[in-house]
């Protein structure tokens, strides 16, 4: 095996200095084939039969509990502040006894912190109530 490094009579050839890009085209190219079959194992998710979005109009009863939450956590029962979650929780076992049971409504502040309405939910959970519904302000029309 030989290796020519030049011509023997000095005269040398113009060298091509031009890249390659097959190499890179080719590489690309099997990237891209990669990239086009993994992606939907990535993007598929469990089926679920998700909830309609049913907007019923509230139903005032007189037997309704109305709890409201401030933005600063404070809880109201209709008007009644209510100072700590155990107290709720006594007023709360005493409706939750009544045939048929009330149903509780919880307005939540705007800016309310969601820990403050989550709290609420698990009192009326541990007193016992069947349903629990949120008053929300239906969105503006434009």
């Amino acid at each position: 095996m030989a290796m020519s490094v030049g011509s023997a009579d000095g005269d040398e050839e113009q060298m091509n200095s031009s890249i390659n890009t097959t190499p890179l085209v080719d590489v690309m190219l099997v990237l891209l084939i990669i990239f086009l079959i993994t992606i939907p194992v990535v993007t598929q998710s469990v089926n679920l039969s998700l909830p309609k979005e049913i907007n019923v109009p509230t139903q005032t009863k007189p037997e309704n509990i109305l709890l409201a939450v401030t933005k600063d956590g404070d809880v109201y029962w209709s008007t009644k502040y209510i100072p700590d979650t155990e107290t709720l929780v006594e007023m709360l076992k005493k409706e939750a006894v009544k045939v048929p049971q009330p149903e509780v409504h919880i307005r939540g502040d705007e800016n309310a912190r969601y820990e403050s309405v989550g709290r609420l939910i698990v009192v009326c959970q541990r007193a016992g109530i069947a349903k629990v519904g949120f008053i929300t302000e239906p969105p503006a029309k434009n």
